[in-house]
């Protein structure tokens, strides 16, 4: 009678048993059924595959405050997707983060105000674009339709007059002072349904860069080691040191690690593009790095997997016959827009081959051509962060190389 009792209940442990496992087994067929029915498409951003739905919405791009007190405020900034470092005024840089995916970002910050170039880099891109403050100059750049204009604070201010898309709502504080406004995702995307905006990327929109396949490599013919990177900007330090053991440059600057402070995590790029261009003393405080080079090629280099190539930047499709659309005039300069102004920025090899990069975060480095001579690409992983404080400017310079214990100086 016992083991009878026994055996049935072992009957009944198997038959349930089973019954979970028939469960388990048709809820993950089902899950993978529908994993496996979700388009994907290759990413403009990073050249990876990701889902179809995401990958074909616009991204966000932000600005993002650089200077020694922000550092120790920036968060979300490792989910920028690419990430762009330009000199602004004075000796400090700014940065703006160009983000796909930022569903799950608790806080992106601290957002700062927009400079003219960053407009022309966001509009390349087919981003929505936002920050809190602007310059005069950068006024009827942000004017217009095609910007995806999300401002902060939308009227001009000491007798400025003027009006741009009231954003303040796609913004809180998180303290007080200049490092304390943040964003989000629900933010933005409640301001972007407001006003109608299209989410999705033209239809005509081919990407910005050319990537290589998922899962290979592109691997530079070149004799140029860059182990360290020093980008020149003597404000910050930044630096980029590569990682041999997971093929990513690993970014610090003011002698410290940056990073995310929402992770923890320091911020890295699997491709670097150093871009050198001429630069204008707009009122002799605001600088502007020209992003068009009136149609022009400029010098740069192309750095991954430790190893670097030079490269040329051009606006695609240029042309100076286009009719100028604006005119912007500061007390020391004065630059026409065109509408093509606004094209893909392509970059190209030593035979003019546009360039393919690989699959990954690209952080971009904008350069005048007054401060190349501070850029070093260096192969030797001690290179102190601090030894561009030394070197002086030399016309026509696009950096030095050390190698093999050896500096050379690097020209046009």
């Amino acid at each position: 009678m016992k083991n009878r009792k026994m055996n049935h209940f072992k009957r009944t442990l198997a038959l349930l048993f089973a019954a979970v496992l028939a469960i388990s087994s048709t809820a993950t067929s089902a899950f993978a059924a529908k994993q496996k029915k979700e388009p994907t498409m290759i990413s403009y951003l990073t050249g990876l595959e990701i889902r179809k739905k995401r990958a074909e919405r616009r991204p966000i791009a932000l600005m993002i405050e650089n200077d020694l007190e922000a550092s120790k405020w920036q968060s979300g900034t490792g989910n920028a997707d690419v990430l762009y470092e330009a000199r602004v005024e004075g000796g400090i840089t700014r940065l703006m983060g160009l983000f796909e995916d930022y569903r799950y970002i608790d806080k992106i910050m601290p957002i700062r105000s927009c400079r003219p170039q960053f407009v022309y880099y966001a509009r390349e891109f087919k981003a929505f674009y936002g920050h809190y403050g602007q310059v005069i100059y950068a006024v009827p750049l942000l004017q217009m339709t095609e910007s995806y204009d999300i401002a902060g604070l939308p009227y001009g201010e000491d007798g400025q007059q003027y009006r741009l898309n009231d954003g303040s709502p796609a913004y809180g504080r998180d303290h007080s002072g200049v490092t304390g406004v943040f964003t989000n995702y629900d933010k933005l995307q409640a301001f972007i349904s407001d006003w109608g905006w299209n989410r999705k990327y033209p239809s005509d929109y081919e990407g910005h860069y050319k990537f290589c396949k998922e899962g290979e490599e592109v691997n530079l013919d070149s004799d140029i080691t860059a182990n360290v990177v020093l980008p020149g900007f003597k404000s910050n330090h930044s630096r980029l040191e590569y990682n041999e053991a997971d093929g990513l440059y690993y970014r610090s600057e003011f002698g410290d690690p940056q990073i995310d402070h929402l992770d923890g995590k320091q911020l890295a790029f699997k491709n670097i593009l150093i871009q050198i261009g001429p630069s204008y003393d707009l009122d002799g405080r605001y600088i502007f790095t020209d992003p068009v080079n009136g149609g022009n090629a400029g010098e740069g280099w192309y750095i991954t997997n430790g190893k670097a190539e030079r490269i040329t930047w051009q606006k695609e499709n240029w042309s100076a016959d286009d009719p100028i659309i604006e005119t912007v005039t500061a007390a020391q300069h004065v630059f026409d827009v065109r509408e093509c102004d606004f094209n893909v920025t392509r970059y190209y090899d030593s035979e003019g081959n546009e360039i393919t990069l690989n699959t990954g975060k690209t952080m971009v480095e904008i350069v005048r051509d007054s401060d190349a001579s501070a850029l070093v690409i260096s192969d030797d992983l001690s290179t102190d962060s601090y030894i561009i404080d030394g070197i002086g400017e030399k016309e026509g310079s696009i950096g030095k190389l050390i190698q093999n214990g050896t500096t050379t100086d690097c020209y046009a």
